[in-house]
């Protein structure tokens, strides 16, 4: 998440319409289900915001001038929402800092904020929201679980909510970890089921070292930190994780991925390294927070056998990637492996909060109450999970996701060779990042252009001014990063990429110095390849 030292102002954009290509402020089509999938009454939602049409130009300038006077009096605008969230929460919020909107109503891709703005939302809650917002299967299963009478909280106890979302979420598992798995509910954060995992791996070694990888994010509680990236004081090993465009050993591809196999095998295997068998080695398939970075199919496979043929336990963080994210209903599909535990949390819960791990049997090694969590039996979320789970399974949305990913990839990397920042475009499925660079700053030695933060944060305002939600991530915040939906139409998709576009275009225009015309570059660049 990019966290920037103090709250911007509201911009101008959220007080008044801006045009775009898709008209002044228009939301998306109604939301249609994927190509593969033909609506039916109970598949097509209630007509909400995306559907009414934008309030003209003018009503909306009156509406925020009269609405900027009602703030100055202490009104309930959303103006004074903002203020007050500034002046009440704490300085660790993180996304209202960048997105200053008040959100009111969602559907599918669509937000409206309470200043009558809509928003295409590729954010999606941190890629919680895999059918988007408010998906008319989500609203039934919660409100067949409120008609119904059934307790809301029920601590661990078995209830045939929460046996109806095991079996669903068994069913969707690799088939030789299903066979033979067994499920903690952990606390409703995903964070809460990396610490369980830990936890459980080092119970079960009885050993207390971990590896973990350079990128690495894992939430935001102690066990989770000393995994991610940027822990300092920590009993965890980092490890290098392949990364075609910065490479660490600067050659990049498969020989870059191959050189950080070898040696994280030859550390395990030294002496002298001074790293003893550890007690587990947790990866991401596709690191989210690190920058969207995949790994390598004969790189997660290797790492498989690093660790089974020393009898390490392999975890997989799961949370971002997983129900369909990548192309594949768990990442970890598309290189055949099957890890010893697996984190799941996000997409899950079906926007509720939910957090498991699923692990094998033979790790299952802990005393009565060993991990616990006070709403790890949250019904809503396990009915709305179940939902969402099967949504995704029956109308194959992870295999659309990768055939419209591979195609929002394909044009990215087209308007990249127009735009000599744009130093990478990658990703996998729906999960997709852009890295911005100061291609000017590079140095006769650099591979490639330094990171540029700054062009990346304009990027991201000048989405919003144009109705887009995107987010930043990687090492300096230069990535911008898009997770929308999985229920995304080609028409929308194309109505995000045009916001985009002119959205680069325009934060390139205004941090570039404007040189006279017989210096300005004229040379092609040639398009980055993929990074994976």
């Amino acid at each position: 998440m990019a966290v920037t030292d103090s709250a911007p102002p509201v911009p101008p954009a959220a007080r008044t319409q801006t045009r775009t290509p898709d008209g002044p402020a228009a939301g998306p089509p109604d939301e249609a289900g994927p190509g593969t999938h033909t609506p039916t009454t109970r598949d097509t939602p209630d007509r909400g915001p995306s559907d009414r049409a934008a309030p003209a130009q003018g009503d909306q300038d009156r509406a925020a001038s009269a609405q900027g006077a009602s703030d100055q009096g202490g009104g309930g605008g959303y103006e004074g929402i903002l203020r007050r969230q500034s002046l009440r929460e704490s300085a660790a919020r993180t996304y209202a800092r960048s997105l200053p909107i008040v959100p009111v109503r969602a559907r599918g891709l669509t937000i409206e904020g309470a200043d009558g703005r809509r928003y295409l939302d590729c954010l999606s809650g941190a890629g919680t929201l895999a059918l988007g917002h408010n998906h008319p299967v989500v609203l039934e299963a919660v409100k067949k679980v409120l008609d119904s009478g059934a307790p809301l909280h029920v601590l661990d106890l078995a209830t045939p909510v929460k046996d109806a979302f095991t079996s669903e979420l068994f069913a969707t598992l690799p088939g030789e970890l299903a066979d033979d798995a067994r499920i903690q509910f952990c606390g409703p954060a995903g964070t809460d089921a990396v610490e369980a995992a830990l936890k459980l791996v080092r119970t079960a070694t009885g050993r207390s070292g971990l590896l973990a990888f350079t990128g690495a994010y894992h939430g935001m509680t102690s066990g989770a930190l000393d995994a991610s990236g940027g822990a300092t004081d920590v009993r965890v090993t980092r490890l290098p994780y392949p990364h075609s465009y910065r490479c660490p050993y600067g050659v990049g591809g498969a020989r870059g991925a191959r050189l950080a196999a070898s040696w994280t095998e030859n550390l395990l295997d030294d002496p002298k390294s001074g790293v003893t068998t550890p007690a587990g080695m947790i990866l991401e398939a596709v690191q989210g927070e690190g920058g969207v970075i995949p790994a390598p199919d004969d790189w997660m496979r290797r790492m498989r056998r690093i660790t089974a043929d020393r009898s390490i336990p392999l975890v997989v963080d799961e949370v971002q990637t997983g129900v369909g994210r990548t192309g594949a209903f768990w990442a970890v599909e598309h290189s055949g492996i099957v890890p010893d535990v697996m984190v799941l949390s996000k997409a899950i819960g079906g926007s509720l909060p939910l957090a498991v791990i699923v692990y094998r049997s033979e790790l299952d090694a802990w005393e009565p109450g060993a991990h616990a969590g006070t709403f790890r039996g949250n019904q809503l979320a396990m009915a709305a999970g179940t939902a969402t789970l099967a949504y995704v399974r029956e109308n194959r949305l992870a295999e659309r996701a990768g055939i419209l990913g591979a195609r929002i990839l394909g044009q990215l990397r087209g308007l990249a060779a127009a735009h000599s920042c744009v130093g990478d475009v990658r990703g996998r499925g729906l999960m997709i990042g852009v890295e911005l660079v100061d291609p000017d700053a590079a140095g006769p030695d650099d591979p490639v252009p330094p990171a540029a933060p700054a062009l990346a944060l304009a990027v991201q305002q000048e989405c919003l001014a144009r109705g887009l939600i995107v987010e930043l991530g990687g090492r300096h915040s230069a990535v911008v990063r898009l997770l929308p939906p999985l229920t995304l139409t080609d028409e929308q998709a194309t109505a995000v990429l045009d916001r985009f576009a002119d959205a680069l275009a325009a934060a390139e225009r205004a941090h570039t110095p404007q040189l006279p015309a017989a210096r300005r570059p004229t040379a092609a660049r040639t398009a980055p390849g993929p990074s994976h």
